[in-house]
């Protein structure tokens, strides 16, 4: 849904190309994507030492703990300063590691004033057993400022296994609704009310609810930073994958309008020229959100035990795994036959005199926007299969 502020540059954006101000149009209309592509979304990740905080931060980010910029992680306490993680792919998205309560001089009434707590949209505060005092002592506070905070029981994987060992008759579901029935009944006997706790393993991101949390940050994030989360979330579920193309085609008018005004110019060429570096970037952004590129799969592959060599078998559009050129755009482009005739309508349409503009611009809006959505079909296709892949090695382990 629009804001007040988007139909004011809606309206800025028309009335710029009723006056033949294509320049005007053009920068209205490309701030506006800024806009929706630049939203920062700052999370803070808290808890005590030993609790998994980096491994969170981490496993949210898409890196191995072992990466170049992954957060230290280990049995001692790593965060001794509040530390920032961009997202590799989204650097509008950050995580921010904080020190535990119990490891910093600050009391928690001092401690959300000494990390900065008006920066961040939330806080998970994480713990691998049960909340401590500190916990819920920060929980009050963030509550008391006016901030969202949600509970994440970390190494719940560990707990299951341990479970499974010591017991003859193991259940995985009796087991998790009575660690999460535990910590619910602890955090409200120390006064938080109607907490909300979730298991997640960060090595398994797919399992248990960490689902259920990405779902509960959308829904209570402002509409504006809620693409920004989205974007960001690896691909956990066909469901995430759905979100994601929705979010994509939406701002597919936004792209296509840019190229129409670009139609405008009446020099031979130009709107190939201005529509092959603006579709390369739009589906750059589609390869890097679905999880196509070449260091996503890898390390998919990694993480899955699936061969990359066999995650590439089930993908099928050319522009998945590569780097996304406009010479590999204007190749592709000339191999579909209705979108090669439409630009070859819209180049002739130019220069018929008074019609000649308007058709052109209109031809190159169709043309834009029927590729950008041929496109991401096919790479959320693409996505859908290679999730399928790696589910189907899962599940038969």
């Amino acid at each position: 849904m629009d804001t007040p502020h988007d139909r004011e540059m809606n309206e800025e954006i028309k009335e710029a190309l009723q006056n033949n101000n294509q320049a005007l149009a053009i920068e209205k209309i490309q701030e506006r994507l800024d806009k929706e592509n630049n939203t920062p979304l700052k999370i803070a990740i808290t808890g005590e030492s030993g609790s998994g905080k980096s491994t969170f931060v981490n496993a949210f980010r898409g890196i191995d703990n072992s990466a170049e910029g992954a957060a230290p992680t280990g049995a001692t306490e790593t965060t001794s300063v509040v530390t920032p993680y961009p997202h590799p792919k989204y650097p509008n998205v950050t995580l921010w590691d904080l020190p535990g309560v119990g490891t910093t001089k600050f009391p928690a009434d001092q401690y959300l004033k000494h990390v900065g707590f008006e920066k961040f949209d939330f806080f998970i505060i994480i713990s691998a057993t049960r909340f401590t005092e500190n916990d819920v002592k920060l929980a009050q506070e963030i509550q008391r400022m006016k901030k969202k905070f949600y509970f994440v029981r970390s190494k719940i994987d560990s707990d299951l296994y341990n479970e499974r060992r010591s017991k003859r008759e193991f259940s995985e579901t009796r087991t998790k609704e009575r660690i999460k029935d535990n910590c619910i009944q602890g955090l409200q006997e120390q006064g938080i009310q109607s907490p909300q706790v979730f298991l997640v393993s960060s090595f398994e991101l797919r399992l248990h609810d960490f689902s259920l949390l990405t779902e509960t940050l959308e829904r209570e994030l402002p509409e504006h930073k809620r693409n920004a989360l989205l974007f960001a979330m690896p691909n956990i579920s066909q469901q995430i994958i759905n979100k994601k193309k929705e979010a994509f085609q939406a701002k597919i008018k936004w792209y296509a309008s840019l190229s129409a005004v670009g139609a405008a110019v009446p020099v031979p060429g130009l709107s190939i020229a201005v529509d092959a570096p603006l579709l390369a970037g739009v589906v750059t952004q589609y390869v890097f959100g679905f999880g196509l590129d070449r260091p996503s799969l890898k390390r998919l592959a990694e993480i899955t035990g699936v061969p990359f060599d066999d995650l590439m078998t089930v993908i099928i559009s050319p522009l998945a795994a590569r780097k996304i050129t406009a010479d590999l755009i204007i190749k592709v482009l000339s191999q579909c036959a209705s979108t090669a005739a439409l630009l070859a309508a819209e180049e002739g349409a130019r220069f018929i005199p008074i019609i000649g503009i308007p058709v052109a611009m209109g031809l190159s809006f169709t043309a834009t926007y029927s590729t950008l959505n041929f496109i991401l079909t096919k790479l959320a296709d693409d996505a859908q299969r290679v999730f399928e892949k790696a589910l189907q090695r899962n599940t038969t382990d």
